[in-house]
C-alpha cells in the first residue's frame, strides 16, 4: 500500500468534528481557506457588476450553542438534518458551538435551525 493510500486510511477513520478540526488547522498552517474557491466561483459566476458589501452571505454555518433540556430529540433532530451518523451527532449535541451545517443555502440554514429549535437546542446562524 502506497503512503497516500495509507493518509487517505487514516483520514476515513476522523470523525466528523476532527475532520472540522483538521481543515482548521491546515487552513491556518498554509494560510488559505476551504471557502475562498467557492466564493471566487460564485463572483465569477455574477453577472460582471461589482460585488457590493451589502450583499447577503451565500453560504451559512449552523451552529449548536446548546443543547437544552431535551439532548435526545436534539441528537435526532441533528441526524435529520445533517447526515451524521449516532455517535458523531451525538459528540456535536454534546459539544457547545459544534457546526452542524457547514455552507450551506441560507433557507437549508434556517430550516435546520428551526428542526433544532423545535426539539428544544439554541442554534445560531453564522
Amino acid at each position: 500500500m502506497t503512503d497516500l493510500e495509507k493518509l487517505v486510511d487514516q483520514l476515513s477513520e476522523l470523525t466528523v468534528l476532527e475532520a472540522a478540526d483538521l481543515t482548521k488547522m491546515l487552513e491556518e498552517k498554509w494560510g488559505v481557506s476551504a471557502a475562498a474557491p467557492v466564493a471566487a466561483v460564485a463572483v465569477a459566476a455574477g453577472d460582471g457588476a461589482d460585488a457590493s458589501p451589502a450583499e447577503e452571505k451565500a453560504e451559512w454555518n449552523v451552529v449548536l450553542q446548546d443543547h437544552g433540556a431535551k439532548k435526545i430529540d436534539v441528537i435526532k433532530a441533528i441526524r435529520q438534518v445533517s447526515s451524521l451518523g449516532l455517535k458523531d451527532a451525538k459528540e456535536v449535541a454534546e459539544t457547545a458551538g459544534s457546526v452542524v451545517l457547514e455552507a450551506v443555502a441560507k433557507e437549508a440554514a434556517e430550516d435546520a435551525k428551526k428542526t433544532l429549535e423545535e426539539a428544544g437546542a439554541t442554534v445560531e446562524l453564522q
